[in-house]
Parts: C-alpha cells; structure tokens; sequence
C-alpha cells in the first residue's frame, strides 16, 4: 500500500485556484480506490478548516500558511521530515513550491511560471527572487512535475530547465455550484461578472476601461469579486465615474455566487498570463457565455466555445459586452458550446492521471492508459 505524504502547508483558505484544486483532487483520489495512504500535512490556517474532502488522517504541522517566512522554512525542511516520521513513500506537493530535499520520491504540481515569465506583474516584488529559488529547488528534488497546460510546461523547461521527460500535462476540471438556475440569467437586468485576486496580471482595469468606453444605456452591470482588503481598484472606478456600474466585492458565499452565477450573462477574464482558468470551465459547466482574452492557455481551455478579445483592446471588449448582453442567439449558441467543452474536462480524470504521475515516480507498473497529454 503506497503512503503518501501530502504537502499542505499553503493551504490557508485564502490561495483561491490552488486550493480549489486541492480539494477537489483529493476528494476525487479518495473515490477511485485501491490500496492508497494518504496522509496531510497541514498548515495551522488549513487545521482550522472543513477538512472532510481530504481521503485520509490529517498531521496539524503548527506552521502557518499566511506567514511567507513560517511558510517557506516549513516548505524546505519541515515537509521531508513529516514525511519520514510518516513512514511515506512518496511526498506530493500540490501548490507549486516543495521540499528542497526528500529521501523518498516526490511529485510537485507547478500551476504556473509567473514569477518567472511575468515578474512585472506580481504584487509583491521582494517575493519573486525566493520564489524563483525555492521553485527551482522544489523542482530540483522532483522526480516528476506535474503541471496544468501545454504553456505552464513550456515555461517550466524553459525556466526551469527541466528535462521534458519528467513532465505530465494533466488539466484541471470546473466545480459548479450547486442550485444554479440558468432560467433567471438577465432578470436583474444586464450583468457580467468576474472572479479572481487582484494581482496585475488579472487585467481587471482593463474590464473596467472597456465598460466605461459604452454608453450608459447599453453598459451592463459589471461584478467583480475575489478581493481582499482595500481593492486596488477602487481609484480607477471613481477616476472613470463607474460607481454605478461596477460593484467590486470580496471573496463572496455559496449562495451569493450561486445568486451571480443564476442572473449574470457572460462571464469575463482579460488577463495577461494565467496557467489555467477553472472559472472558465466553472462558468462553462453552469452554461454561461464566456469572454477570455485571447492568450495561448484560455484558447487551450476552452477551444472554440468562448469569444476572445486582445487584452489591452479595450474597445474589443466593449463591442463583445454589448452584444453578449444583447444578442440572445449568441448567448444560447456560447452556453451550447461551453457546456460541451466543459465536459471534457472532470476531476476524475485529473485524478486518475495524477495517481499515474505517483505510480511513474514510485516505478510501479502503471495503471490503465499511460498517457497523460490531454489534448480536448
């Protein structure tokens, strides 16, 4: 019975896509069974949380995932050392950075090369030279990476200089809420919506720009939620005089995004870079239309199902939000679509993919398929 020790010391509750994958992997990995162990070892924020979704006993490591240093040192050493006292044989690290040296194989899942492809863009520059090493040494110690699309394991060969060998591409899956009620889409009248932090390399601004470029007559209400603390985005809202129209909210309830994803038209991304996108497929699976920018990964997500628009063509965007609202034959055709596209993409297939990676690291004969390139 392989032992897994389970890296979970980021996850605090506030890492967003990480930990939706997280979650949902590992619920998917507890349903395909065989005789697997999986132990979590998990940061004092994560000790605080539901915790039902993970198939295995838990290890409260006391290390906070909030504090970067507290993080950082239990990521180096502190990891390999749970996972020798648990007797693994194997160690998975789920969000990117890893145990710089473990006597047993260890997998990482890398979601994105940001740090090194987009420095500009990260919120916090005095992180990115720790990041870019502790990467390095996480990937330095794996005996395979896995990661998310075609484009994340470009960068990781090109960055990290990672032989392609010991790569698996293995996408992620969407998670709908449940009780959407697609019937309701436009009751409170035009509406677009978007999700996620509020990193520059979101583009949010750019969202906002487009909206304001459309007569007040035919702009939609614009949601954005995922923020923490004081949206950064609040001095272009006033700059732009989109009080009205643009509602900027933090990390919102189920039922409040149940409500969003119930009543909104179309959902928009216009980020500069990403290494996947799960609200698309999320908004997708619920049968929303879909607005992406249009770079290498959001094309490879949702094919031909979404509209795309350049990032920085913010009149693009504002013709594509009029006609999204106002177009009912475009609406019908895009959610047809998506939720076609959608389909291909499920958790237990991550998973199962996954669990090949172990068996790859471990030397074990495989199970099923071998292949793990997913080309949809």
């Amino acid at each position: 019975m392989p032992r897994v020790l389970v890296d979970l010391l980021s996850y605090s509750g506030t890492k967003g896509g990480m930990e939706t994958y997280t979650r949902e992997l590992y619920r998917a990995l507890g349903s395909l069974g065989g005789d697997w162990e999986y132990v979590g070892y998990l940061s004092k924020e994560g000790a605080l949380l539901d915790r039902s979704w993970f198939p295995g006993r838990i290890i409260e490591s006391g290390i906070s995932g909030e504090n970067r240093f507290a993080w950082a040192w239990g990521e180096l050493t502190q990891v390999s050392r749970a996972a020798r006292d648990a007797g693994a044989d194997l160690v998975h690290a789920p969000a990117t950075l890893g145990p710089r040296k473990t006597s047993m194989p260890t997998v990482v899942t890398m979601h994105d090369m940001l740090y090194w492809s987009h420095p500009a863009y990260m919120s916090t520059p005095l992180y990115t030279a720790p990041v870019k090493l502790m990467e390095k040494l996480a990937a330095r110690n794996a005996e395979r990476i896995i990661t998310i699309s075609p484009e994340s394991a470009d960068e990781i060969v090109k960055y990290l200089g990672v032989d392609r060998g010991r790569l698996d591409v293995i996408p992620l899956a969407g998670s709908t809420p449940e009780g959407v009620d697609r019937s309701r889409a436009g009751s409170e009248g035009p509406l677009v919506i978007a999700m996620g932090n509020r990193r520059p390399h979101k583009n949010w601004g750019g969202l906002v720009r487009a909206a304001a470029l459309l007569p007040p007559a035919e702009r939609p209400r614009v949601v954005i939620t995922g923020g923490r603390g004081e949206d950064p985005l609040i001095p272009l809202v006033r700059e732009l005089g989109m009080q009205d129209s643009v509602d900027l909210r933090g990390w919102v309830d189920d039922d409040e995004m149940r409500h969003l994803y119930s009543t909104a038209d179309a959902l928009v991304i216009p980020s500069y870079a990403e290494g996947f996108s799960l609200p698309t497929l999320e908004a997708m699976g619920a049968g929303i239309p879909v607005l992406l920018s249009d770079i290498r990964v959001h094309r490879y997500v949702a094919g031909d199902a979404a509209r795309f628009f350049a990032p920085d063509d913010h009149a693009a965007l504002a013709a594509l939000l009029r006609q999204v609202t106002s177009d009912s034959a475009m609406r019908e055709s895009m959610t047809a679509d998506g939720r076609a596209r959608a389909a291909g993409f499920t958790w237990q297939r991550t998973a199962a993919e996954t669990r090949r990676s172990f068996e790859r690291a471990l030397g074990m004969t495989m199970s099923g398929d071998a292949a793990t390139d997913h080309a949809v």
